[in-house]
């Protein structure tokens, strides 16, 4: 429960999911994370953002050094939904028609044949999405914001749920191309794994030493399934006083003395649907600003630019969005209640 569910009037704890289909999604959804669990040791938060993105709609982008299982937690996920997944392998030589697909002559019909390319999967894994060129990384953009790709004059819609895992190597490192703005606005959040702990890291080496888990890893739930929680996410519950802090912390990124470029309209879309589906996750069925404060870092970093000044202060954008979340007010909360009377819960309780 958090500082908020305390302090504000509520009438009782946050509801529960009641039996039936709510149990149903409940069940799902802790599948799901014991399942990556299983592969990523000691990083409970970075399974549990990639369940919030996933959930709110969004693509994730995993930004670390090499080795650290940042394609390992992208596969896990994958490989515990039944759906269709492809992994693309960003390389300098790879084409925008590899991802997309391309229009092939067939002498047969006189005609041309549309082969869809790697991108029409409902989970897409993306390795080492900066190491391509950014002519190939821009045929991502449409099929990223409008889940569909256009070819030859013909529009082609992409299955659900969709999801698009990327990862990327820190751009000091050789043979990396730093993702356009456009590129990384796109994604809902950005997360780091780093270093396992010295347990964590023992661990690794009984459980991974003789074969990899991921052979053993099986679907614990299907597409239809993670479509009815993506559904349930929709109806959670944001209050205005909620919906106005969102704004006020991303209006306040594109007055930053220290930033020479905010976060966009989109960045505001994304935090309070991710603030949504960590609400859902928590069995809440409506958001809190507790809710927007923890996620405002891995929504809003990476789609700011620090100013050059800045980064001679070695100044990070995460250390920046820490510092506006301190000086943009909260709301009170003895105002009205955050959730409306006679809502129902989501059907989906705390992981």
């Amino acid at each position: 429960m958090t500082a908020y569910d305390e302090r504000a009037s509520l009438g009782g704890p946050p509801a529960r999911a009641k039996p039936g289909a709510g149990g149903e999604l409940t069940a799902t959804a802790e599948r799901v994370h014991r399942s990556v669990e299983e592969v990523i040791e000691g990083k409970p938060e970075v399974v549990r953002l990639a369940l919030t993105v996933l959930l709110a709609e969004g693509h994730l982008l995993i930004e670390d050094v090499p080795g650290v299982g940042k394609t390992m937690l992208a596969k896990a996920l994958a490989r515990s939904i039944d759906c269709s997944v492809r992994r693309i392998q960003f390389t300098p030589d790879l084409l925008p028609s590899d991802i997309t697909g391309v229009s092939i002559f067939d002498q047969q019909q006189r005609d041309f044949e549309f082969k869809p390319g790697a991108i029409f999967s409902q989970i897409v894994i993306g390795d080492e999405i900066n190491r391509a060129s950014p002519k190939t990384q821009s045929a991502l953009l449409e099929s990223m914001e409008e889940r569909q790709v256009t070819m030859d004059g013909h529009t082609y819609e992409l299955p659900e749920p969709f999801m698009v895992v990327a990862t990327q190597n820190p751009v000091e490192m050789e043979g990396t191309y730093p993702l356009p703005e456009a590129q990384r606005d796109r994604f809902m959040a950005r997360v780091s794994i780093g270093y396992p702990s010295p347990a964590a890291e023992l661990e690794m080496l009984d459980v991974h030493g003789g074969a990899s888990p991921l052979d053993d890893l099986q679907p614990v739930a299907h597409a239809h399934e993670i479509v009815k929680l993506i559904d349930t996410v929709r109806t959670v519950h944001a209050a205005d006083t909620v919906r106005r802090y969102t704004v006020d912390l991303v209006s306040a990124t594109r007055s930053h003395p220290e930033l020479r470029l905010g976060a966009s309209p989109r960045a505001t879309l994304h935090l309070l649907r991710a603030a949504k589906a960590a609400a859902a996750l928590q069995g809440r069925e409506y958001t809190l600003p507790d809710d927007v404060q923890a996620l405002a870092v891995p929504v809003l970093a990476h789609r700011l630019l620090p100013t050059a000044q800045a980064q001679l202060n070695r100044r990070t954008a995460e250390q920046i969005v820490l510092e506006i979340l301190q000086r943009v007010p909260v709301p009170d909360p003895s105002a009205p209640p955050w959730r409306t009377p006679g809502r129902r819960a989501p059907g989906v309780r705390g992981l």
